[in-house]
């Protein structure tokens, strides 16, 4: 399109009180296009708004740079149909952080003028995007599991109108729940169990004529995209070819006389050219097509190892027995000891292994407290001088389960306390479970009929990809340290949101759940799946960039078939085929730009984030030398990211924060994306130091992207070479990570960082 441009900067909020507006626009050229300009004190206003509107309409501006808040508020103020909107931080990153300069430089107004030009560059380079849109597309959601998630989430869904399919590797719908004699509370006042939720849910499922159910099934592929996956399935244990073999290049096959092969010697070195490659890519024509997928297939209960509880008796007593056991004991009739039939009058539930720490069993939570709170009232609702006993490091009860807790404690045949068991032994035709370091203060010996050990629950990805995706990155879901085989993307702030787009976790996969917490959760992801398909349908991301029309272009001419983007995108939304070239799948992509940093060839972009846009705005900072200054002010680039960082640089800059001026910002969608000729231009052009601001990663906390900012970290690692045989030390390099709420650290990031390029002294290519 043929760009004209708008140029509007506001003096309002205190901006005008500490910037020359007026100067400032001064630095826009004196050309056809550029014509437009002004100065208003409330640009957010009914009258500024209208302003842009009139121009738009009577002047044919289509690129509209605004001067004014930061682009996080009044984003829809400043939205624009069939616009080019770049936004400057002035407010923020400038006037309410640095104030009014005194002295003979203007440094405040420099910096204005700097990011007006960045503004301005942006604003020429980059393109008006337009949304994908797919070539076939379908509606329809399929759930993975008939428990209760499963067909919480096909009710919700079918009750929003649509199609829905629940996939359920047994043969007949229910999951765990059909195992259970009775759930825990399911409503207010969370203090009586309550049973048959499962045979409702399946009452209800049946009723819905937008849910079919295939019993007995699982899925053996998922291909394709959101909104247009295509789904085979199949039978526990069946066998299906899916890998179509790359077809075999003319010269292979003939001889070396250039003979074509008989049918034994082709087939022969078509078996070793395909040998460990196989296309995975051939979509199956006979399968079912799906918008979304709401991955509900539960969790199985934690199997101690032989051996491994050996100090509380599992193993050696056929009545030291897991909480699931003793549950499905519960549903088949009276509580009673495995070894020989006899009622079970006295059980002791265990919380914690021992052995040294207050650590519970493995994948326990507060499910299992509140189960063993339940199931001890199985042993004295069974008997009426039934005893239940438990031993617990950690009762968790949280929220209205307080309740729940309070009516057990009401029980006068139910005996609670912290301790540490410390041995169960035989005694006699029974068992005897001494407990240390009790609330009473001393030890405690008690006779039982049964012990049950509190173990936890154990996600069925953990076993099983259960989606066996058919992507180049692999069936299932990258194994990402603190999940511990839990199905997620994004713990903090995308809780159903996997690493593969269009298909969300829910229920016992994600984390231990209740039931009532499963069937909310299920709502959740119901939610999500619907939302990713009418996402999709319009052509634009979901998250977390959502609303975002762009995707990945390629240049494929240029592509070396390096597999860097395909192998580093978190999200799986690259393939490739045999040669190495990217497949991409727009629908599958979240938008992060990490294929773009990953790129060495440079030949990957966005309509409106690409290599030279960032790298123009980069180059169109003014850094001063000594032929404008006897001592010059130096320049610091800041890649800031735009999920925690820059939200985290607009909170300081709120509350009025003062860092080093010398710095300059410039936001990225992730550290993933960050190339590493932006720092090498960076430092060409002069610049005296790069820092990368952006989020943690670790198990302890999560970029948004889940790998983008780690990415980011191991290329900085490369580039101390590349600066070494520029004789620039490497220190003039770094990656800083910040948290959103750490607001109050952006200061002194910033400021240290600032020193020690000081010690380091200027850039010896400044003024080249």
């Amino acid at each position: 399109m043929t760009k004209k441009y708008g140029f509007y900067v506001c003096s309002g909020c205190g901006i005008g009180d500490v910037i020359d507006c007026k100067a400032l626009l001064e630095n826009v050229p004196e050309e056809e296009g550029y014509s437009n300009c002004h100065v208003h004190p409330a640009l957010c206003g009914k009258e500024g708004v209208e302003l842009i509107k009139k121009d738009i309409a009577e002047k044919g501006v289509n690129v509209v740079v605004i001067g004014a808040c930061s682009r996080r508020v009044n984003f829809d103020t400043f939205k624009f149909d069939g616009c080019i909107v770049e936004r400057v931080n002035l407010r923020e990153q400038v006037a309410w952080v640095h104030g009014k300069s005194e002295g003979e430089i203007n440094h405040t107004q420099m910096m204005a003028e700097d990011y007006l030009r960045m503004g301005m560059v942006k604003g020429e380079k980059i393109a008006l995007p337009e949304p994908y849109k797919l070539e076939t597309f379908t509606r329809r959601v399929l759930v993975l599991g008939g428990g209760v998630t499963g067909m919480s989430a096909a009710l919700d869904a079918a009750a929003a109108g649509y199609e829905v399919t629940i996939v359920e590797r047994e043969d007949a719908l229910g999951g765990w729940a059909k195992n259970v004699r009775k759930s825990l509370p399911t409503g207010y006042p969370y203090r009586e169990t309550t049973s048959g939720l499962a045979d409702a849910l399946i009452d209800k499922v049946k009723a819905e004529k937008k849910i079919s159910v295939k019993t007995g099934t699982v899925v053996a592929r998922i291909a394709g995209q959101p909104g247009d996956f295509t789904v085979t399935m199949k039978k526990p244990g069946e066998k299906i070819e899916f890998d179509v073999p790359f077809p075999l290049p003319p010269e292979m096959k003939c001889d070396a006389a250039g003979k074509e092969l008989d049918a034994e010697a082709l087939k022969a070195v078509y078996a070793k050219y395909n040998e460990g490659r196989v296309d995975i890519l051939k979509f199956d024509p006979n399968g079912e097509k799906f918008g979304a997928v709401i991955l509900a297939a539960g969790w199985r209960p934690y199997e101690p190892a032989e051996g491994e509880f050996a100090h509380l008796g599992y193993g050696a007593s056929p009545d030291v027995i897991t909480n699931a056991a003793f549950e499905k004991m519960a549903k088949a009739g009276r509580i009673v000891k495995p070894s020989d039939g006899t009622p079970a009058k006295n059980v002791v539930f265990v919380q914690s292994p021992g052995g040294g720490d207050d650590a519970d069993f493995p994948y326990a939570s507060a499910v299992t407290s509140l189960v063993s709170l339940k199931q001890a009232g199985y042993v004295t609702g069974d008997y009426e001088d039934g005893r239940a006993y438990i031993f617990y490091q950690h009762m968790r009860t949280p929220g209205l389960w307080e309740n729940f807790y309070e009516a057990a404690q009401e029980n006068p045949a139910l005996f609670l306390t912290k301790g540490t068991v410390t041995s169960v032994e035989k005694n006699g035709a029974g068992l005897v479970v001494t407990a240390a370091d009790t609330l009473l203060g001393e030890n405690i010996s008690v006779k039982a009929d049964l012990v049950v050990l509190a173990c936890g629950m154990v996600p069925e990805t953990k076993f099983d990809p259960v989606v066996n995706l058919a992507y180049r990155q692999g069936p299932g879901f990258r194994d990402i340290g603190l999940f511990d085989g839990y199905c997620d993307s994004n713990f903090i702030c995308f809780p159903y949101e996997t690493q593969r787009t269009g298909i969300y976790a829910a229920g016992g996969i994600r984390r231990a759940m209740t039931m009532e917490e499963s069937m909310e959760d299920a709502s959740g992801a119901a939610l999500k799946a619907i939302q990713c398909i009418e996402s999709v349908n319009r052509g634009v991301a979901v998250h977390p960039r959502s609303g975002d029309m762009t995707f990945p272009d390629f240049f494929f001419q240029r592509c070396t078939q390096c597999k860097r983007c395909t192998e580093e995108c978190p999200f799986g939304a690259l393939d490739d085929d045999e040669k190495g070239t990217p497949k991409p799948n727009p629908a599958r992509c979240r938008r992060c730009g990490t294929c773009m940093g990953a790129c060495p060839e440079r030949i990957i972009g966005f309509a409106d984030y690409t290599i030279d846009s960032i790298g123009s705005m980069i180059k169109s900072v003014k850094v001063p030398s000594t032929d404008d200054f006897d001592e010059p002010p130096l320049r610091i680039l800041v890649l800031v990211c735009e999920n925690d960082a820059y939200p985290a640089l607009d909170m300081a800059g709120q509350l009025r924060l003062k860092y080093n001026h010398q710095v300059r910002f410039v936001p990225v969608r992730c550290l993933g994306s960050v190339n590493l000729v932006w720092i090498k231009d960076a430092l060409s052009k002069g610049m005296d130091g790069v820092m990368l601001l952006g989020c943690k990663h670790g198990d302890d906390y999560q970029c948004h992207f889940v790998k983008g900012s780690e990415l980011a970290s191991v290329r900085m690692m490369k580039i101390g070479d590349a600066l070494q045989s520029l004789a620039l030390e490497p220190e003039r390099v770094t990656q800083k990570e910040i948290a959103i709420d750490d607001y109050n650290k952006v200061p002194q990031i910033i400021n240290e960082f600032v020193e020690e390029i000081e010690g380091l002294g200027p850039n010896p290519f400044k003024g080249f």
